[in-house]
């Protein structure tokens, strides 16, 4: 089994991140979370879950340990295969999901595509009491978000047409305030104050 990948990242794709590693390059599919904080040419590590079938070898990449036991608990559920892990993790970052599955949260669950009420209530019967087993990553993985959420939100108002300097401190006052908003809420955030200074 392949658990982890460092390499340099040769190529970013919406669903995937190709990674050499050794002189070879592994096709590693991940969340959007993930694959914001990757940059192409730069260094980076991943933690790995390797999927074989009849007809394929697939490898899941996350950013922290806590991201990757989440997945494999998931599936762990009847009719919850990688796809549907991936799709939740996408939708729903680790506390989020900890959090809609021990309050049994169905509105939040069925927000990911392919989740229906039933399956949401299957996911929130048999996760519940397993899901606090796994081991939080909040402290070092929360500031490694935090920083990649950052950069994401920088360079985005910098294609907008933003000067550096301007986006970086209306993104900051923006994470200062809501240190817990996803990039898109921070996102829209930072440019209605930005919208107020021009």
């Amino acid at each position: 089994m392949i658990a982890s990948v460092r390499g340099e990242v040769l190529d970013i794709a919406l669903d995937h991140a190709v990674i050499e590693a050794a002189g070879v390059g592994y096709r590693v599919n991940a969340t959007p979370i993930t694959l914001g904080a990757l940059h192409r040419g730069s260094e980076a590590r991943l933690f790995t879950t390797m999927i074989v079938r009849e007809d394929s070898m697939t490898l899941y990449g996350f950013s922290d340990t806590e991201s990757k036991d989440l997945f494999s608990l998931l599936q762990t559920v009847s009719g919850v295969g990688p796809r549907l892990a991936m799709a939740t993790l996408a939708v729903l970052e680790p506390d989020a999901l900890r959090r809609a599955l021990s309050e049994g949260n169905l509105t939040a669950l069925t927000r990911v595509p392919g989740i229906g009420k039933r399956g949401a209530e299957r996911m929130v019967v048999e996760l519940r009491d397993k899901v606090d087993a796994v081991p939080s990553a909040a402290g070092a993985s929360g500031l490694i978000a935090a920083n990649a959420i950052r950069d994401q939100i920088v360079e985005a108002l910098e294609g907008l047409g933003f000067p550096l300097k301007q986006a970086e401190q209306a993104t900051d006052s923006v994470l200062v305030e809501t240190p817990e908003a996803t990039t898109s809420v921070a996102l829209r955030s930072a440019l209605s104050l930005l919208g107020k200074t021009r």
